[in-house]
C-alpha cells in the first residue's frame, strides 16, 4: 500500500495551505493503514469520516482565500473541489460498506493522486498569486 510523503515537491510557499496539506496526508495514510492493517470497521469509519471532513474544511479555506484575494482562477478551483469532494465521499462510503477491497483501494489512491497532481499544479500557482497580492 502507498504511503504518501509531503515533500519539498508538494510546498506551495503558503505556510496556511502547507500545514492543511501535511494534515491531509497524515489523514489519507491513516486511512491507508487503517485498511492494510485489517483495523475493525468503526476505527476505518471515524478515519474516513475525518477525511472527507478535513478536505471540505481544507478546501473552503482555500476557497476564502481565493475570494477575499480576487483570485482569476477559482471558478475552475472550486469546480475542481465540488467534483473532487463528491468522489472521494462516494470512494469513501463504498470502502465502508463493502470494506477495503483492493478494486476500491485502487480507486481511493487514484483519487489521492489526483490530488497530489493539483496541489503541485493548481495550489501552487494559487500560493504564487496570494504571495503577491
Amino acid at each position: 500500500m502507498n504511503r504518501y510523503e509531503f515533500t519539498k515537491a508538494l510546498e506551495t510557499g503558503n505556510a496556511t495551505i502547507d500545514q492543511e496539506h501535511r494534515e491531509l496526508i497524515r489523514a489519507v495514510n491513516k486511512l491507508l493503514d487503517a485498511c492494510g492493517e485489517g483495523k475493525g470497521r468503526a476505527s476505518m469509519n471515524e478515519t474516513i469520516q475525518f477525511l472527507n471532513q478535513y478536505v471540505n474544511q481544507h478546501f473552503s479555506h482555500e476557497e476564502r482565500l481565493q475570494k477575499q484575494s480576487g483570485y482569476p482562477g477559482m471558478p475552475a478551483h472550486r469546480i475542481f473541489h465540488e467534483k473532487y469532494k463528491q468522489t472521494l465521499k462516494e470512494i469513501t462510503s463504498q470502502i465502508a460498506v463493502s470494506g477495503p477491497t483492493i478494486a476500491e483501494l485502487g480507486k481511493l489512491n487514484k483519487h489521492i493522486s489526483v490530488l497530489i497532481t493539483h496541489i503541485t499544479t493548481e495550489d501552487k500557482k494559487l500560493a504564487a498569486f496570494l504571495n503577491q497580492a
